[in-house]
């Protein structure tokens, strides 16, 4: 079944460019995959997957955008090693949670001062948008599609890749570009994520 998103990259599906590259590893990746699943991409020939980006990019579900708080975020990351191990050991699928797995969940949110389950995903997917702008190399945020500019001038650069690998990195980012991440409505959001850039980076990495 589909690995929660603290253990799915973006970059690993569509643009696996740069180690440092972490782009949506968080909640909004998980309704990525489900969107991508569901919709049959992945069975496609290259041909047709480029041809169906833009159209997936119209079907994603929205994100509840919210302020956040230090404490959300500390939650979330204390909470993010027992929500991957429950979501691990559970036999359905990620979008087709039981409600016994979803009790179990709504418990690690709880022991780690979240309401629910339902806000730590909230929290992850808000967090997730500002990381889909977060260049690592400059340590700053610089919105998705500079991020993506950023790499692509990065590969075009890399004299060690292979030209083969170059051009398969190229289309991943070309297409990466046709799926835009919302805007991020809450603006305070991004200075408090990059604070624990460094500790949601571990979460990623599954430290």
């Amino acid at each position: 079944m589909p690995k929660p998103f603290l253990s799915f990259r973006w970059r690993d599906l569509i643009a696996p460019v740069e180690p440092c590259a972490r782009a949506m590893a968080l909640g909004f990746a998980c309704l990525v995959l489900a969107a991508i699943v569901a919709s049959g991409v992945i069975d496609k020939p290259a041909h047709a997957q480029q041809q169906a980006v833009p159209l997936l990019a119209q079907s994603l579900p929205p994100v509840k955008q919210m302020a956040l708080t230090e404490k959300q975020i500390q939650g979330m990351i204390a909470a993010s090693k027992d929500v991957r191990a429950i979501i691990d050991n559970a036999h359905e699928g990620i979008d087709k949670l039981t409600a016994k797995t979803v009790s179990l969940l709504d418990a690690a949110a709880r022991k780690n001062g979240l309401a629910s389950y339902q806000e730590y995903e909230d929290v992850s997917n808000n967090v997730g948008l500002v990381f889909g702008g977060y260049d690592e190399v400059t340590r700053k945020y610089v919105g998705k599609t500079a991020l993506i500019k950023l790499r692509i001038a990065r590969v075009q650069a890399d004299k060690k890749m292979s030209a083969e690998g170059k051009k398969e990195a190229l289309e991943g980012l070309s297409d990466d570009l046709q799926l835009p991440l919302p805007l991020v409505e809450n603006r305070n959001n991004i200075a408090l994520v990059l604070k624990f850039a460094d500790r949601l980076s571990a979460v990623m990495d599954g430290d």
